[in-house]
Formats: structure tokens, sequence, C-alpha cells
């Protein structure tokens, strides 16, 4: 038995119809030759049958690859998100054309992606590119999402992140339970939209523990273990040093936890230290390091999910997608010591 017409009729609508896969259904949507004829017609009448009255004549779906944009070595976060991305888009029977590293970082390809042949589609991860660049490719009605935006984008724009400013909030809620009033914080690059939203969710919970974030104790880095050691480093000369750092990532804590072992300092009976990420590098530290998890192959995948719809030209009224974070509670994090 047929489903009921929808006006929202997706891949795994169609699918389900005609009973194959998912991979199936985009082979033939996207005129693949490795589709029997047989399936292949299968797959057609379940699409007729599915679609609303008036909408016959309506393609359903952007033929061609998808281009992926990632200007930074792919490597732990980056890395994690653009294999997601591949292995979801493998799903839907999409190629992928790869823009990645350092190199990338200059280029700007974006304004010929509407008219590059056989592209159907972008993902943009942590876009280099200024807003009105973004807003320019809105308006020529080429479809994309953004991953992890760096700047605050316009509601008509698709994006997926993770939702910063309530993992770093938990974090500082972490500390300041165990008594931590003067903490420090590590931030990333201050341009950037996550560093913003979670300084703001940092200082948020100290705020309800009657703490306002005393100027001295903020720093914007580079998010590497080098600049996190160098950052730390600072704070913890400061005359009247803090009680806890909380970092921008894990690469920055683990710099971090390398400047209190050069003053002495036992972590976490001296020094607390949180992270963000929940990287593999997270596990590999003595003591092993608190930190946020965020989902980095759900940011990939759901982006592909949102990038699907909009190239089978439905209407997705969720453009701005936040993700759960979780606070990830190991030895690097302790009460305050009594001094």
């Amino acid at each position: 038995m047929s489903r009921p017409k929808s006006a929202r009729v997706t891949v795994r609508d169609i699918a389900a119809e005609a009973g194959v896969s998912i991979a199936t259904v985009s082979r033939v949507m996207n005129g693949q030759a490795a589709v029997t004829a047989r399936t292949r017609e299968t797959v057609r009448q379940a699409i007729e049958r599915l679609r609303p009255p008036g909408t016959r004549d309506r393609p359903s779906a952007r033929p061609g690859a998808v281009f992926v944009r990632c200007p930074y070595p792919l490597t732990d976060y980056f890395g994690s998100i653009v294999t997601s991305i591949a292995e979801t888009l493998d799903l839907h029977g999409r190629q992928l054309v790869l823009n990645a590293g350092d190199a990338a970082r200059d280029s700007r390809v974006l304004a010929d992606l509407p008219t590059r042949p056989g592209i159907a589609g972008a993902l943009l991860i942590l876009p280099t590119e200024e807003g009105e660049e973004l807003a320019e490719l809105r308006r020529r009605d080429f479809p994309f999402v953004v991953v992890d935006p760096r700047t605050p984008l316009p509601r008509d724009i698709a994006a997926v992140s993770a939702s910063h400013f309530a993992g770093a909030r938990s974090a500082a809620a972490h500390l300041a339970a165990f008594g931590h009033r003067r903490i420090g914080w590590i931030g990333g690059p201050s341009e950037w939209l996550a560093s913003r939203s979670r300084f703001a969710g940092h200082a948020s919970a100290l705020a309800e523990v009657g703490v306002l974030v005393a100027p001295e104790l903020v720093t914007s880095i580079e998010p590497t273990s080098d600049w996190g050691f160098s950052a730390a480093s600072r704070l913890l000369d400061l005359p009247e040093r803090p009680t806890a750092l909380a970092t921008f990532n894990d690469k920055a804590a683990v710099g971090a936890l390398r400047a209190a072992h050069e003053r002495g300092l036992r972590v976490p009976e001296d020094l607390s230290v949180t992270g963000f990420d929940d990287a593999d590098l997270s596990r590999s530290t003595v003591p092993m390091l608190t930190t946020v998890r965020q989902p980095v192959q759900e940011q990939g995948s759901m982006a592909v999910s949102l990038l699907m719809r909009l190239m089978e030209g439905h209407t997705v009224e969720a453009l701005h997608v936040e993700l759960a974070t979780e606070l990830v509670v190991r030895g690097s994090t302790g009460p305050v010591p009594v001094r």
C-alpha cells in the first residue's frame, strides 16, 4: 500500500515505498548506470506514487557531486567531520569533491560553484569566507550547508554546529561545584563564533555563583598545544594564579597540563584543567582529561541530511541546528586547593 502523499517526500520514503536501499534510490535520481532497468523503473514508479498532486513535472533532485570545503589540515576534529560526510554521502550514492588543507584557505572557489559542471551542492566546514559571500551564494539559489560556522549567519543559510554555549557552561559549572572561583579561560580565536559562544557559556555559569570573570584571566589563542602551553604559562605565573583552567579544546588543555607540570603543580590537587571536544588525545593524558564531548561525526551526517533535502527542493524549516554536547568527567578536575 502506498504511503500518504506529502509535500515533503524524502529519499528514505522513496526507498521504503520501492523496497530498495537509500543508496539505490540516490543512484537512480543521479542518473548513475549501476542500476538495472527494472530497479530504475520500480524507483521511478515509487516517486510518482509519492509525489503530491501538482508536482509531477518537478525534478526529484539536483544531479551531481557534493563539493566539500574544509580549508584546514584534516586531522582530529576536521578529519572526523570530513570522514563522516564522506560515509554519509556514500550512503546517498553521491560523489564527493574535496577542497581541503592549508593550501585551500586562500582559494576563492565559492563564486564559481553554481556554474561548475557536475556540482549539485556544497558543504562548507568553518568557512573562511565573509558572510556576504555566503549570502550571495544563497541568493543564487545554490544549495549548501555550513558546518560549524565561523561567524553568525543569516537565518536563511542552513548550518549545523555543536551547542558551544551549553558545553562550556557545563564545564564551568562543574568547576564551580568543586569550589573554583578563580578560573583561567584559554579561548580560541576571538573572531570565531564558537569562541564567543563558549566564553559566554563559561561566564554564565560563573555568574550563577556570583563571580565576574577577571580580565587578566582571559586569553585567546590558536587552538594548538603550543599556544595552550604559552597561555597557561602566563596565567599560572600571575601573582595570584588561577585554581583551574578551562580551555578551548583538548589540544590547548594538553599544553596547559605541560605548563602545570613544568611548575611542579599537581593535577587536580593543585590545579584543575578542562578541555573541549573529547578527542582521542583526552584519554591519553595523565591524568585523563575532563572535557566536553561534542558530536563531531553527527555534525557531518546531519549536514549531509540537510543538504540532501535542499537539493531535493524541499523547504527546510530548522535551518540552524545545534547538536547537544556532554560533559565527560575524568581525572583532571577536583576540589579547589586549600591555600
